[in-house]
Order: structure tokens, then sequence, then C-alpha cells
């Protein structure tokens, strides 16, 4: 054997668990969205009467939509959209709008909210970890799938709280919102390469 040549399987072990900063940066944030998520789970129902008694509960909503999109400007103005960028976020905004205005309970449009923002963190997570050189077979269907598997688990523990219940209504709605955030996010980043690829030289 040769001295200072290691073993391939030796080499596999040695990888760091993370392909970057970045990439641990966005799994930390997943993780503290999902544990917000979970940890609210009981108080949830109570919260929401509490808003709603008050009148809140829509003016917060509305807030929370309005912070999202001053979130989506902010990072729009780093990467300066223009053209087909500037319309496929326009119709991803209006497919949100459309999908919310059909939503008659307000419950149903947090799923959006909130498993959305996982979906986009864990894509993001899964496209850094491809990019690096890690073998991840299909970021945006992983996304899907395990955002869809972390609001399975919400409505499990749901069936087992006092003032929750088991809802498929709300599996399905975490799934759309899955499904949804990472479109989103693949439209924008298929975009910017287009508009990348056919920049004047």
């Amino acid at each position: 054997m040769l001295v200072g040549h290691t073993r391939p399987d030796k080499q596999l072990h040695n990888k760091p668990l993370f392909s970057s900063r970045r990439e641990r940066r966005l799994w930390g944030w997943t993780l503290a969205v999902v544990a917000a998520i979970y940890s609210t789970l009981g108080l949830a129902a109570t919260l929401a009467e509490f808003l709603r008694n008050r009148g809140l509960f829509d003016d917060l909503f509305v807030l929370g939509l309005i912070l999202i999109g001053a979130a989506i400007l902010a990072q729009g103005l780093m990467w300066r959209p223009r053209g087909i960028e500037i319309v496929v976020t326009l119709g991803i905004v209006a497919i949100y709008l459309l999908v919310f205005a059909r939503m008659a309970i307000p419950e149903e449009r947090t799923h959006l909210i909130e498993y959305g923002v996982v979906a986009v963190f864990v894509n993001e997570a899964l496209t850094e970890r491809a990019s690096q050189g890690r073998h991840v077979p299909v970021p945006a269907l992983l996304a899907v799938l395990a955002t869809a598997m972390v609001g399975l688990l919400d409505e499990c523990i749901q069936a087992f709280l006092p003032n929750r219940v088991f809802d498929y209504r709300d599996i399905l709605f975490n799934g759309l919102a899955a499904v949804m955030a990472v479109a989103a996010s693949v439209a924008l980043a298929w975009a910017r390469r287009w508009r990348n690829r056919n920049r004047p030289k």
C-alpha cells in the first residue's frame, strides 16, 4: 500500500455533514421555522380564537403578507430583476393571490405561508448542497416530499392534542404549499438563468 494515500471509503467518512456554511445556515433556519410551527400547535387554536374575537386575525394575516412581499422586494432589489424575471414574479404573485382568495378559512391560508417558507428553505439547502458537488437527486422534488412529511408529522401530533384534530385537508394544504413555493423558486431560478444566458455581451 502506498504511503500518503487514503482509501475512498475513508475520504467519504471524512466529508463534513454540510457542504458549505450557507447550507448549514439554511438547515438552521429550516429547523427554526419547523420548531416554531410545532411549538405553537397547542396554542394555535386558542391564539386564533383570541385574535378573531378582537378582529385582529385578518389584519395580522395581511401584515404577514406585506412583510413577505417586502422581503421578496428586498431580495429582488439585490439581484435587480429585469424582463422575464419580472414577468415570472408577477405571475407567481397573481397565482398566490388567486389561491388565497379561494380559501375561505383564514387558518387554511396560514398553511400556505408556514409550509411555503419551510419548502423554500429546504429547496435552497438541497440546491446549495448539489451545487457544491454532493449527490442530491432532483432537489426540488426532495424538497416537496420533505416538506410534506413535516406537514404530515404536524397533523399526527395534532391527533394527540386535546384541542386539535387530525385533518386530511390540512395535509393537502401543506403539500400544496410545498409545491407552490418550490415551483415559484424553480421558476425564478430558471428566469434568472435565462436572462444571464441571453444577456448582451
